[in-house]
């Protein structure tokens, strides 16, 4: 819970942004899919920025700020930029927008729409974003403009792009949901609550094995570690297609499975139904973005006795909740925000569309 907030405190008397700044410098906004209010979200924080005065950086892991969704072909918010305003995009937006922007740096990140620039509003208006590729790539980009004035940065996180809440990316994570999810309220709920589960996943607490974890994650490498901390390392360039080749490495006196990349349902399978060895080890992720597994099989999958760990936890800040879908339906918007937070007691929530929660 935010440090602004003491238990028991009406969320409605303090605006959104009191709830992001100045506790943290760098946020990423991430949609659990298109058109469910991450946008809208942006903006808020942005207005609640102006407000107070806050310089902000603005980056994205994708291209945004388009006047008409590019999938969905539905009006979407374009994203406004206060005159001061440092932004990282690339090249070829910089002139789709009507906010002017004088270029500060070029940097070496390329993208299909050029390099990324790094640039100040000089002339406050609507613009496109178009931020680096990589979870490098935006860190950078971020510490850059922190570095140049900015107070707060926020990163637009890009569909399908949920890695952009990694906290090797930002120091924290507004989420994004809504009914466009699905016409079923009680699943658009199953769903967000098992993507923030995993993004709070438990950290590995053993430190001897976490430095050694940390170094196999950095270089790439899939292993096992056993009770005397020796590693066997696994030929294997992906965990995707590899759940037998794990299992069958996987030893009585295994302790960990580093796995440096995603886990999803055809690996666990795989590793599940090869040894029942898996269930007295540690499967080990960087963090909560690299998994990639339905809630009710993940369900399963623990109740079967898997047991995931991560290096970092992703810091989930709060949840804003969007109860209109561009296919034209809609969920009653008072239900929607109790029925959610009752099930997100230690969350924060607010409904972006309606005002719900907010001063």
């Amino acid at each position: 819970m935010p440090a602004c907030i003491k238990r028991g405190e009406e969320v409605n008397t303090i605006s959104i942004i009191e709830l992001l700044y100045p506790q943290y410098k760098i946020i990423s906004i991430v949609g659990m899919a298109k058109n469910s209010g991450k946008t809208v979200t942006l903006n808020k924080i942005i207005e609640g920025a102006i407000d107070n005065s806050i310089t902000l950086g603005l980056t994205s892991t994708g291209r945004d700020g388009e006047s008409q969704d590019i999938v969905t072909k539905t009006e979407k918010p374009s994203i406004y930029a206060e005159e001061g305003t440092l932004v990282a995009t690339a090249t070829e937006t910089l002139e789709l927008g009507d906010a002017r922007i004088e270029i500060l740096d070029i940097t070496d990140y390329n993208t299909p729409l050029g390099r990324i620039a790094i640039g100040k509003v000089k002339e406050s208006g609507y613009l496109q974003i178009a931020g680096p590729q990589t979870n490098k790539g935006i860190r950078e980009v971020s510490e850059i403009m922190l570095k140049l004035g900015a107070q707060l940065v926020l990163i637009d996180g890009a569909i399908n792009r949920v890695s952009s809440a990694s906290p090797s990316v930002s120091e924290g994570v507004v989420l994004a949901t809504g009914a466009v999810l699905s016409r079923d309220m009680n699943k658009v709920i199953e769903e967000t609550i098992h993507a923030i589960n995993l993004f709070q996943l438990p950290e590995i607490k053993d430190n001897r094995a976490k430095a050694i974890i940390e170094e196999l994650i950095e270089n790439g490498k899939a292993a096992i570690i056993d009770n005397e901390y020796n590693i066997t390392h696994l030929n294997i360039r992906t965990a995707l297609n590899s759940g037998t080749t794990i299992a069958q490495n996987i030893k009585d006196d295994s302790k960990y499975v580093v796995l440096p990349g995603s886990l999803v349902k055809k690996t666990v399978e795989d590793i599940i139904d090869t040894t029942d060895k898996y269930k007295y080890i540690k499967l080990i992720v960087n963090d909560g973005t690299k998994i990639f597994i339905e809630p009710r099989e993940w369900l399963i999958y623990k109740n079967k006795g898997l047991d995931v760990q991560v290096l970092e936890s992703v810091n989930v800040l709060l949840v804003t909740i969007n109860p209109y879908s561009p296919e034209g339906y809609y969920f009653d918007q008072e239900q929607f925000l109790l029925q959610i937070k009752e099930y997100l007691r230690e969350t924060i929530v607010l409904d972006i569309m309606y005002g719900g929660g907010l001063m």
